[in-house]
């Protein structure tokens, strides 16, 4: 945590409840990857993180309201990332091949991010709301630099993201190829008006460090 030159250090009992609720948040994160949201119980968080049971509702409101914390934070996490190996990458289509490889790959080497995403997805909207953000940008940057054909964004946007999530649960249940990633961004940048050709180019460029 970082602070301004002029602020007050934080009071122990501040750090306290800072450590406490990055427990709480990593129980709900390795629970929720391995079972899901209506699975999980409140009681099994609290455990996996040796709070005591009262003291979570210190924290947060319900179950809801830590699933949700968990699918920003993933979100989060993934935005930076991709933000992070494209800020000097100019073509909109392959921005937006680098993000979905990304995501795909992040996955296959982390799978609690890839479950995390695949069940919060039910209930958080976790890729076409969490993500939404990061992704609606980069559509519109390559509707403006005439790079993509988009009839409707939002649709567009559905579809990416439920197109993604396939992937990632190919990728986690062992039903994908070694190239899923590449092979997927070739399908996405078509949906969106890409050549075949310059797909195919686009999506199998080495990923640019930083993510």
């Amino acid at each position: 945590m970082t602070l301004p030159a002029d602020a007050k250090p934080p009071s122990r009992h501040e750090l306290r409840k800072i450590e406490t609720r990055g427990r709480l948040l990593a129980a709900a994160r390795t629970l929720l990857a391995r079972q899901g949201v209506d699975a999980t119980r409140i009681n099994e968080i609290t455990d996996e993180a040796d709070v005591g049971f009262g003291s979570f509702y210190n924290y947060f409101e319900s179950k809801t309201a830590i699933a949700a914390a968990v699918a920003e934070a993933v979100a989060d996490e993934l935005g930076k990332a991709i933000t992070a190996s494209t800020t000097d990458v100019a073509d909109a289509a392959e921005v937006l091949a680098i993000a979905h490889r990304t995501i795909i790959e992040r996955a296959a080497e982390d799978p609690d991010i890839g479950w995390l995403m695949v069940r919060l997805e039910i209930s958080h909207d976790l890729v076409s709301t969490a993500l939404g953000p990061y992704v609606l940008r980069d559509l519109q940057r390559g509707i403006d630099d005439g790079r993509f054909t988009i009839h409707d964004t939002a649709a567009t946007l559905i579809a990416l993201g439920g197109a993604l999530l396939g992937v990632v649960r190919a990728v986690l249940q062992g039903r994908a190829g070694p190239n899923a990633a590449a092979e997927h961004a070739i399908v996405v940048l078509q949906l969106l008006g890409v050549p075949l050709d310059d797909a195919i180019a686009v999506a199998e460029r080495p990923l640019p460090p930083g993510g």
